[in-house]
This record gives structure tokens, C-alpha cells and sequence, in this order.
């Protein structure tokens, strides 16, 4: 090895293919690798503790510090350096060399004390920035590795009650879309357990439902289109008397639900009844369409009610989710603060 212990700066928002040929430049010419990962103020949507997590997820041999109360990003390089090494003496970190691709790089090794490696500078190899990502991350999602670009797929909920379409339409729009979909599970069980349901069972699918979806990310396209959700596995065993009282996990997963969601859109019930053999009727349907839309309601989770065809409905979530991303999308690039 050329060097004794690599050190490797950035704020790596996201960890992209050019991050990585730095680290991984550094973990071939050194025994060691350490990576800080700050930014001041932090990225709200992503912030420093998770993108540590990207870098020890993909390299767990190489040490990931996230340095705490470092100057604003925005400070001069020189604060920036006495700050690292006053933080670098007192977490142990001895260095004896700098991995970097940026123009900071040579500075700030010579305030260290230590040999600078320049990585690629001009980015001939590899021709992407974090910046240009955050503004596009879906267009640029080849630059990030699967286990990074899941955190920026968006989950998309169709809720509504039994026979409104939501399996058809989930379907459709991950056809459409090029991407994944979730199918219910609690019609699989519902059927295995011929309708006799007890409450682990509602956790049941509540958690295969979370670890489907969990599982799908990193094979979807900017969308993951989910069919139903735990607000309505938990509403639904009230309203069939399998629950007297809520299991605590299915109260948790049904809470998460806000967050876990980037929109939800309800399925609207005008559309024919449908008899499979194992739904109720139009009326209990009606029924549990409202409760649906009063849950939502109470909750404060903002919804998006579907209407008509197959066709229009896919284009009325679409064209709600364009004019999001019209306006901004997910603001990728927002800091705390």
C-alpha cells in the first residue's frame, strides 16, 4: 500500500459514481479509510446520518464519521481546516494522506500536514455532480448506486374501500410509468383465512405489505405505486370485529403513514360494483369509502380524489404528480435552517 490511512471529505449529497472512485481510489492505495460526511447547514431531505449510511452500507470496511458543529458550508476553507483538524486530533484520526476530486483538495492537505492524491479532477472518467443530480435526480439516477437512489423513489398510495379500482389502476400505472407496483396483501390472507382474521393478522400484513414495498425500491423508476396501505388494514379490522383494540405495531405503522407516503390518492367508488366471490356489497362499500376519506381527513394527510375510466383516472394522478414536480418536486437541494 502506498499510504498508511486515507481520509476522504465530502458532503455527498447524494453518494454518487464520482464519490466512489474516490473512496474506492483510496481504499486500493491505502490500509485504511476514513470518510467525514457533514454539511452545515444540513440537507433536510436527506441528511448527514443517512448519507453516512449509503457510504458504510456500500464499503463496510472503511470507517464513517459525521462530524458535529462544523462551520457553515458557506465559510472560507481555512475555517474549515483548523475546524477538521481540531476535530480529526480529538476523534483519532491520524491521517497521512487526502483523497479528493475537488480544487480544496491540495490546501487543505497541506494545512493537515499531509499528501494530497487528486482523483479525476476534470471528471473525464466520470462526468457527474451532486448538484446537477439534485436537480434531476430521476434523470440521473444511473450515476447512483441502487441502495442510494431507493431514498429518492417516491411511494405512491391508492386507498379507497373494496371494488374501486385500486389493483386495476396500481397495475396500469406501473406499466405506464416503467416501474413497480405493491399489490394488496390482505386479500391474500383474507382468502387463506376464508375471512376469519385474528389481530396478528392485520400486523401480518401491515409488515409483508412495508417489507414488499421495502423490497421493490431499488427495482422502480421514480414511482413505486402502492395498492392500499396500513390506514386501511387497521380501519378495516375494526369495522369486520376482528379488532376490539389496535394492536400497538399496527397503531405505528398506520401513524407512519403520513411520512411513509409521498401523496395518496382515493380511488372513487361510482364506478359498477364488482362480486368476486369475496367482497360484501355496494352498500358496505359506500360505507367504508367514507370512513376512508373521513381517516385521511382527521389525520391531516392530504389526498386526491380519482374519478372515471381506468385511463382518466391514471391520468388525473399523473398530471397531480407532474404538477408537483413542476413546482419543485421534492426539494432535493433544501438545507435545515
Amino acid at each position: 500500500m502506498s499510504y498508511r490511512h486515507a481520509l476522504v471529505v465530502g458532503k455527498f449529497a447524494p453518494l454518487h459514481k464520482g464519490h466512489q472512485q474516490v473512496i474506492e481510489c483510496a481504499r486500493g492505495e491505502a490500509a485504511r479509510v476514513t470518510v467525514l460526511c457533514y454539511a452545515t447547514p444540513d440537507f433536510t431531505a436527506m441528511p448527514s446520518a443517512l448519507r453516512a449510511a449509503w457510504i458504510a452500507a456500500l464499503y463496510p470496511e472503511v470507517q464513517v464519521l459525521v462530524p458535529e458543529v462544523a462551520p457553515p458550508d458557506s465559510a472560507p476553507g481555512p475555517v474549515h481546516w483548523h475546524y477538521l483538524r481540531q476535530w480529526l486530533a480529538q476523534a483519532g484520526v491520524a491521517a497521512d494522506v487526502v483523497f479528493s476530486s475537488e480544487q480544496y483538495g491540495p490546501p487543505f492537505a497541506a494545512a493537515l500536514g499531509v499528501a494530497h492524491r487528486m482523483v479525476d479532477q476534470a471528471r473525464v472518467r466520470l462526468p457527474v455532480s451532486a448538484t446537477a443530480i439534485r436537480a434531476d435526480v430521476h434523470g440521473l439516477r444511473n450515476w447512483l448506486a441502487p441502495g442510494v437512489y431507493r431514498h429518492f423513489v417516491q411511494r405512491i398510495a391508492l386507498v379507497g374501500a373494496e371494488s374501486t379500482g385500486k389493483s386495476a389502476l396500481a397495475a396500469y400505472l406501473a406499466r405506464h410509468c416503467g416501474t413497480r407496483y405493491i399489490p394488496e396483501i390482505g386479500r391474500e390472507v383474507w382468502e387463506a383465512r376464508q375471512g376469519r382474521l385474528a389481530p396478528a393478522d392485520y400486523v401480518d400484513i401491515a409488515e409483508r405489505h412495508r417489507a414488499e414495498e421495502d423490497a421493490a425500491l431499488e427495482q422502480c423508476r421514480r414511482f413505486l405505486f402502492v395498492d392500499t396501505n396500513a390506514l386501511t388494514t387497521l380501519l378495516l379490522g375494526f369495522c369486520y370485529g376482528h379488532l376490539r383494540e389496535a394492536p400497538p405495531a399496527l397503531l405505528d405503522y398506520a401513524g407512519d403513514c403520513a411520512r411513509r407516503y409521498h401523496a395518496h390518492f382515493l380511488c372513487g367508488d361510482e364506478i359498477p360494483f364488482h362480486q368476486d366471490g369475496w367482497r360484501d356489497d355496494a352498500t358496505w362499500r359506500s360505507r367504508i369509502q367514507g370512513m376512508v376519506r373521513y381517516d385521511l381527513q382527521v389525520r391531516g394527510i392530504a389526498y386526491t380524489e380519482l374519478h372515471g375510466t381506468l385511463e382518466q383516472r391514471a391520468m388525473q394522478l399523473l398530471g397531480k404528480l407532474e404538477e408537483e414536480r413542476g413546482s419543485g418536486d421534492r426539494g432535493w437541494s433544501e438545507r435545515a435552517g
